[in-house]
Formats: C-alpha cells, structure tokens, sequence
C-alpha cells in the first residue's frame, strides 16, 4: 500500500460541526471509499488554525483518483462545503504534502 497525506483548511469555528458530521459519517461513503482502495484514513486538526490534515492509505490498484466522479462524493462535498475552502465544484481545497519520515 501506498500512503499519502494532503492538507485542507477549515473555516473558523468551523472544528465541532466538522467532527460531529464526521462522527456521522454516511455509510455509502466509508464504501465508496473502501471500493476505491482507501484505507486506513485518519484526518488530523491544528486547533489553533484550522488547518486539517489526512493521511490515508491506496491498495496498489486503487482508483481514489476516480472518486471526484463519484455522487456520494459530491453530495458529501456538497454537505461539507459551508465548514472548509472549497473549489468551485465543491471539493476541498487540497495541498498534496511530501512524506518526509515514516517508522512502522
């Protein structure tokens, strides 16, 4: 498996209504996700500036590239939209990061 990690940016006082739609999560999208080949996904939280942060982990033939096309993605974007920067289409802004360490 391949990791990867990308950063997204929260609107302010934005962090509970974030977590709770989380803890709530559809599960039609953790299958999608899972049909995909991601696992293993965790989103992290600076609280000091609302920068979120996820890691997660592709199969080797993954196609999480292919979720943007995906309707239960696009809903989800869309009911995540008023809490993070998005784009136009509604998907979060994303930063791809560099793994720069990683002990098993």
């Amino acid at each position: 498996m391949r990791r990867r990690g990308f950063a997204m940016q929260l609107k302010e006082g934005c962090s509970r209504e974030y977590k709770r739609r989380h803890d709530e999560i559809w599960p039609e999208l953790v299958e999608e996700l899972h049909r995909a080949g991601v696992r293993d996904y965790v989103i992290f939280l600076d609280e000091h500036t609302g920068r979120l942060f996820a890691s997660q982990k592709v199969t080797e033939h993954n196609q999480a590239d292919s979720l943007a096309g995906r309707e239960v993605v696009q809903r989800w974007w869309a009911f995540m939209a008023d809490l993070m920067e998005t784009n136009q289409d509604n998907s979060p802004v994303v930063q791809e990061l560099s793994e720069m360490f990683y002990q098993d």
